[in-house]
């Protein structure tokens, strides 16, 4: 073969690997490193005060009274333990608690909303929590204070002391045992206040609807409403709104019956069948469909949400 029959592809060559080799070089200058997938707090110490946690009734030691509900568990990706503390004379407080790697100790904040704060520190020490700190009075003298927590036959128990002589004694401040939240009487007639509650205002809303009373239907749904039907279509607040205030709907009949309303703490859903009657811009109308209806309590009180019907039941169910 002649030179010049060689040349030409040693040159093309040439030049695809010194393109390769530039474009190595520029990735090297522009790749941005990816990030860890190394988990943080997953260490055997970030797991000490795991006794903790869980959803409690708070009694003073020997006593059988509930003075207070306290919920424990972890939040940032488990890096932190928060308590949430509501005791039965108004109190609330909550605490973070955090074990600090670089010094090796747990360290936890308390705020309360009467404007108190306490930050203690410490150690696991014998397979009790141990921490400790201090505090200024409204006198500005500063108490010390103790607290230990341990696990004690399926609970656990709280103990704090506080001195005021730098340590020299202490007395104690409050012993309590937190044993597994049970469901009261006071928890179940709540929960069925809540229910009459709920039906009460489902049936205020469907009275509404059935007078086109777009102010009341306003009033009782959040901002965010949807409505889902049978048939895949969606509604707004505003959807249902502007279909009120049209008047292109006149309801002779606009009833819910077979009412069933279950709570879970802040939310209650809502089940009934619902009979509407009457005209549509003068084309009239009647079906029956079962729906479902989702309320949440605000600080306003309770909103209705969420709702999702069936498509209309055949003439025979209804």
């Amino acid at each position: 073969m002649s030179q010049a029959a060689w040349w030409p592809k040693i040159s093309f060559v040439f030049i695809l690997a010194l393109f390769a080799t530039i474009q190595d070089q520029a990735a090297s200058h522009t790749s941005v490193p990816q990030p860890s997938n190394q988990a943080f707090c997953s260490g055997p110490e970030y797991r000490q005060f795991d006794f903790w946690l869980g959803d409690w009734d708070a009694f003073d030691a020997g006593k059988a009274q509930v003075v207070a509900r306290a919920r424990v568990d972890r939040i940032l990706d488990g890096c932190v333990l928060r308590e949430d503390y509501e005791r039965l004379n108004g109190l609330h407080g909550q605490s973070f608690s955090l074990y600090d790697a670089s010094r090796k100790i747990w360290h936890q904040s308390w705020v309360t909303n009467r404007g108190e704060l306490l930050t203690i520190e410490g150690k696991l020490a014998d397979g009790e929590m141990v921490l400790a700190g201090s505090e200024r009075a409204a006198d500005s003298a500063e108490k010390l204070v103790r607290g230990e927590w341990k696990p004690i036959n399926g609970g656990v128990q709280e103990t704090a002391l506080t001195s005021l002589d730098g340590g020299k004694t202490w007395q104690p401040w409050f012993d309590l045992v937190f044993r597994p939240h049970s469901l009261t009487a006071a928890d179940s007639t709540s929960a069925d206040r809540d229910a009459a509650t709920i039906a009460r205002l489902d049936t205020e809303y469907q009275a509404a609807v059935k007078k086109n009373d777009a102010a009341a239907m306003d009033r009782l749904l959040a901002d965010n409403f949807m409505l889902v039907t049978g048939a895949g279509k969606t509604y707004t607040k505003a959807d249902l709104l502007q279909e009120a205030r049209s008047g292109r709907y006149i309801y002779e009949r606009q009833e819910d019956a077979e009412q069933k309303v279950r709570i879970w703490g802040d939310s209650a859903v809502i089940t009934a069948k619902l009979w509407a009657k009457g005209t549509e811009n003068g084309k009239p109308f009647a079906y029956s469909v079962w729906f479902t209806d989702t309320y949440v309590r605000t600080a306003t009180g309770w909103r209705y949400a969420f709702a999702q019907s069936s498509l209309p039941l055949p003439r025979v169910q209804q």
